[in-house]
């Protein structure tokens, strides 16, 4: 069991990603707990006083200038919460619902946002139970928090929504109310500050990037490989990714993508083989992988820098900060906007699409005689049969597919609120999309090793040995080309191995 301390600001990359896979106890430290309840100590002074204050006391966004009765706070946050619940489209991932709702807890912990403990507890009870609330994936516009998908959260927590629940390998849907009777508690009655809290937080982009970024560094592992089987399967130089010629460049990632190239191509017989071969330099594809792998590996680092960063941040408002002189000041400002995540998911996309495109050049090269030496479209009876030849078809139109989902999300503002909510970052837009890009990209990936491993059954000689071990590793899940035969299973097996880590796949035909 992996255990899991909250306290706002060391969550990690590996803590959410275990959320939904495997079995997790998360938690609120003490001294976070001891923080949340002074903040909503102060939440409660005011409530004493006569000062209207910014979402305590008052209406929200454009009505932010309507003084609310006490008497009526309760219905307020309820009132806030079903309101702004009216997300659309398919409904989210229940494993990424997950994710989102113990990311927002973990914002929640840092003891700034005014919320008791207790409404923190019941959404890991949840968690750890468990049970995704239902999520609309549509209707956040990347500022003032990701209101409408955190509303349907909201609304899972005050017992009005529906929960998914795995069977097996399967989600049922379940009514809120047997959820509750089955963990022990009941459903949060929202005070005060609390709804807003909830709601008003960067949480479903967060969790869409955090994914994402991850996906992505297993892409650039398979592209890593793939390249190096695709060398093989050309019989192609090493000389592209000797050390040396990355040393004299300072980008990491290329680096190491040469570094992991090179060590795939190890203890070639194909390379020995050749070694009087005449053909002087490689297309760019291959002789350029390490770059463009490379600076793919740079942008993915980065946006998960910048997604763990804003997992462990406080993204609702108004804030409870202290004073410095032992007190507190409620303050409004603008940490909801998720302009760093919008910005990060669209050069995560445009860097998914580079390892895409240069993919797919490889996959052509095997396919042509004329650089692989092989027959046509890798076909035993070329004519007679059509071989391995639309699988590039098919990555050629995956690529299309990925560049019209890569266009910039964060230059779409659309105003909204009466102008006072005038610049919108459309994050959540950004950063979802990244789910069907990645699935894409490792079909178009799998792809190449597929081609890659019939290329390398036609050599006469072995490859390096860590080309041979992936050799096996698609061979696990796809069976050698005798003959034409449909290959959609194999791409999707090949995929779903990809984004499950290769290694620790356990894909099987």
């Amino acid at each position: 069991m992996r255990e899991i301390i909250l306290d706002g600001k060391s969550m990690t990359l590996e803590d959410i990603m275990s959320i939904g896979n495997v079995p997790t106890k998360i938690s609120i430290s003490e001294s976070a707990r001891k923080m949340m309840a002074k903040s909503r100590e102060h939440v409660e002074s005011i409530l004493e006083g006569d000062n209207s204050v910014y979402g305590i006391n008052t209406g929200f966004g454009s009505l932010s200038n309507v003084r609310i009765d006490s008497s009526q706070l309760q219905q307020l946050q309820r009132n806030l919460i079903l309101s702004h619940a009216c997300g659309i489209g398919p409904i989210m991932n229940p494993i990424t619902s997950l994710r989102m709702l113990a990311i927002r807890a973990n914002s929640l912990t840092m003891g700034v946002s005014g919320i008791r403990p207790e409404v923190v507890d019941t959404m890991l009870d949840l968690v750890n139970s468990g049970y995704a609330p239902i999520i609309p994936s549509v209707g956040s516009l990347g500022a003032s928090g990701d209101l409408a998908p955190l509303a349907h959260m909201a609304m899972s927590l005050i017992g009005e929504g529906q929960f998914m629940h795995r069977q097996g390998d399967e989600w049922a849907e379940i009514p809120s109310k047997t959820v509750f009777e089955k963990i022990g508690v009941e459903p949060v009655i929202l005070s005060a500050k609390e709804g807003l809290s909830l709601i008003n937080g960067t949480s479903q982009m967060a969790a869409y990037l955090a994914e994402a970024a991850e996906y992505a560094d297993r892409l650039c592992a398979a592209a890593d490989a793939a390249c190096a089987m695709s060398v093989e399967a050309i019989a192609g130089s090493h000389k592209p990714f000797d050390p040396r010629i990355h040393d004299v460049r300072s980008q990491p990632g290329q680096r190491v993508s040469a570094n992991r190239i090179l060590s795939h191509l190890q203890d070639s017989q194909i390379n020995k083989s050749h070694e009087e071969c005449q053909r002087v330099q490689d297309a760019y594809s291959f002789r350029c992988a390490p770059q463009v792998h490379g600076a793919a590996m740079d942008v993915i680092k980065s946006s998960k820098d910048i997604a763990i960063s804003d997992v462990n941040s406080a993204t609702d408002n108004p804030l409870i900060l202290e004073d410095g002189h032992g007190g507190y000041d409620v303050l409004s400002g603008g940490n909801f906007h998720g302009e760093p995540l919008a910005l990060a998911a669209d050069n995560l996309a445009a860097a998914i699409h580079e390892i895409c495109s240069i993919s797919e050049r490889r996959t052509n090269q095997m396919l042509m005689p004329s650089w692989s030496g092989l027959p046509a479209y890798l076909a035993k009876n070329s004519g007679l049969e059509s071989g391995l030849m639309i699988m590039q078809y098919v990555s050629a139109a995956a690529i299309a597919r990925i560049r019209l989902l890569a266009s910039p999300a964060a230059l779409t503002n659309i105003p909204v609120s009466g102008g006072k909510e005038d610049h919108v970052s459309m994050g959540s837009t950004a950063c979802q999309r990244l789910e069907e890009i990645c699935s894409l990209a490792a079909a178009v990936l799998g792809n190449e090793m597929l081609v890659a491993s019939a290329a390398l059954d036609l050599r006469e000689h072995k490859p390096g040995k860590g080309v041979e071990r992936y050799h096996e590793m698609v061979r696990s899940v796809s069976d050698p080309i005798d003959g034409d035969r449909s290959m959609s299973g194999d791409t999707n097996r090949m995929a779903k191995m990809i984004l499950g880590g290769m290694e620790d796949s356990n894909v099987s035909k």
